[in-house]
């Protein structure tokens, strides 16, 4: 990775004198490289033309991301946006690039953002009569806010921007910047990280357990931006050099990756799995007063026999808040559980779970996965940490006005979710289970906090999810990637039971050992693969090799425009 921001910025000095000159100096104009007339035109746009051209650009990126997986949208998405840039810093002095660079980059984040997250409003049509008023909101109004992290990253890449080649780096620090902040701030929402443009194909998802997702990003970011100098630079080596050193480092991830996998990955002795997948729909037939016919078919799917020659399960999984009612509040419900599993079985299920309040507070309630024996005894339970800020609960700030003008999150729980203690996060244990990294939700696509922090160690990653919010869209399809993703970063196989689908058992390298189809009810017997033995560097060491790539584009830009 060094090497290639190395040759972006040789590749950059061999191109003529690079942009620069004391903050605030004036600087040279990119468009003296222009190449093709319709590159220069897309350079000398300004204006709403330049913020609509941004706006498409960033919508067409979003064809990189599941579950379409075409990454060349994404290559000429970054290049149209390099051009755009060249025209957005042309003339200006060094401060004076940053407005419009920024709003460069809002205007590309908005639209990768509302072509990527369109299937949002899925959940809004769920109650229609109550949250229809709201889509706008989530299908215009997230991207519209989200966009400022690109804008950020944008406006940033913009005070490093040169005419060579070493803007690519300067573009993939900024860029990988904002998707760092935006997986964290205000809670984090890192879905679509440019890096997944990486991560759908099997032997380049390999890098994750090196460098993450967020490493995969600067990648992305440098592999895609790259072909922007075919139709810009002066000289062979500025105009063809980072296009060459880019498909190198493409050709090299699929190398190594390939030679990575290697034979399938050992299994769990004594352990098989059956993942239940109801296909519950999240209407009128989900309610308390069904919690009978509810139960019911959960345990039939449960019961449902085994194909022959194959053993029976030993443990169950339930997805996400199986029940509409708190099954640990309900022995008769918790009874016909414990009735449907054999002797030695334990099921694993997500399910509301309340605390008895101390004098004064009010009732408070978690999403929480639980551990039942065939005695029916709740073993271990792990609450969720990383709530959905407006689906499980309303922001701290807006909590009270939302509620005094009738509003509510979307999950019908009085009060909404309390987060379980981030400091009481721990690996879930389940008889007959090696120690389990439980997530609940959206929690599998955080990279870096999948396990608890300390010397504890788990044997597998447990998701359990209810997508039925956002039907037959790219929603659940996306969701599933991001999840796998987390399997090849920490070495750890992924078990994932999701209401309506995708479930999937997914081995330690990414690879998709069985899985279930989306809406429709069925079942699904797996054995369980074995950790990696010693983990992976990103297990080790996180972000750490991100934080290197990061420095060294942010060298490699501020190289390049030294006298």
């Amino acid at each position: 990775m060094i090497r290639l921001v190395d040759g972006f910025a040789r590749a950059s000095s061999a191109a003529g004198a690079p942009m620069r000159g004391p903050v605030g100096g004036p600087i040279d104009d990119p468009a003296r490289a222009a190449g093709p007339g319709a590159v220069s035109a897309i350079q000398r746009l300004t204006g709403w033309r330049r913020l609509g051209l941004a706006w498409l650009a960033g919508a067409l990126g979003a064809l990189a991301m599941p579950p379409y997986g075409i990454l060349p949208a994404l290559a000429v998405s970054l290049a149209i946006a390099v051009w755009l840039q060249d025209g957005a810093v042309s003339g200006r002095t060094t401060l004076g690039r940053f407005r419009p660079c920024f709003l460069l980059g809002w205007a590309w984040g908005f639209g990768y953002l509302t072509a990527g997250l369109w299937w949002l409003g899925q959940a809004f049509l769920v109650e229609a009569d109550e949250f229809l008023w709201a889509l706008p909101l989530g299908v215009i109004g997230l991207p519209f806010a989200l966009g400022l992290f690109y804008g950020a990253g944008f406006g940033a890449a913009g005070l490093l921007w040169g005419r060579g080649p070493a803007r690519i780096a300067a573009l993939a620090f900024g860029l990988g910047a904002a998707e760092w902040l935006r997986g964290h701030v205000f809670t984090g929402f890192p879905w679509n990280s440019l890096g997944m443009a990486l991560a759908q194909n099997l032997w380049l998802m390999q890098g994750a357990a090196v460098i993450g997702l967020y490493g995969l990003t600067i990648l992305a970011v440098l592999i895609c931006a790259a072909p922007a100098t075919l139709a810009t630079g002066s000289h062979p080596r500025s105009r063809f050099g980072p296009s060459a050193a880019a498909a190198i480092v493409l050709v090299g991830m699929a190398l190594y990756g390939a030679g990575r996998l290697g034979p399938p990955d050992p299994v769990v002795t004594g352990v098989r799995l059956r993942l239940v997948q109801p296909n519950l729909p999240q209407d009128a037939k989900f309610r308390p007063e069904n919690r009978a016919d509810i139960v019911d078919r959960y345990i039939e799917l449960s019961q449902r026999p085994v194909e022959a020659g194959e053993p029976p399960p030993t443990h169950i999984v339930w997805p996400e808040s199986a029940f509409p009612f708190l099954i640990q509040r309900d022995p008769d419900a918790l009874a016909r559980v414990a009735a449907g599993l054999k002797a030695g079985q334990h099921l694993i299920t997500g399910a509301a779970r309340a605390e008895e309040p101390l004098p004064g507070e009010r009732l408070r309630y978690f999403n929480a996965v639980m551990v039942i024996g065939s005695d029916g005894v709740i073993s271990d339970s792990y609450d969720k940490v990383h709530l959905v800020p407006f689906g499980e609960y309303l922001p701290a700030p807006l909590d009270a006005a939302l509620r005094a003008l009738g509003l509510r999150q979307f999950v019908a729980i009085p009060g909404g979710f309390s987060a379980g203690a981030l400091a009481a996060k721990r690996i879930l244990t389940v008889p007959g289970l090696p120690p389990t990294a439980a997530t609940i939700c959206y929690e599998a696509i955080f990279p870096g906090a999948i396990l608890p922090a300390g010397p504890q160690s788990a044997g597998l990653i447990l998701n359990v999810t209810n997508d039925a919010w956002f039907g037959d869209t790219p929603g659940p399809r996306q969701h599933l990637a991001q999840a796998r993703l987390r399997a090849v970063e920490e070495g750890l196989p992924l078990v994932r039971d999701a209401n309506t689908g995708i479930s999937a058992v997914i081995d330690p390298h990414g690879r998709i050992v069985a899985r279930t189809p989306l809406d429709q009810e069925t079942w699904l017997d797996a054995d369980l693969p074995a950790r990696i033995i010693g983990g992976t560097l990103y297990g080790q060491f996180g972000d750490a090799a991100f934080a290197l790539m990061l420095a060294a584009c942010l060298g490699g830009a501020v190289m390049a425009r030294r006298p």
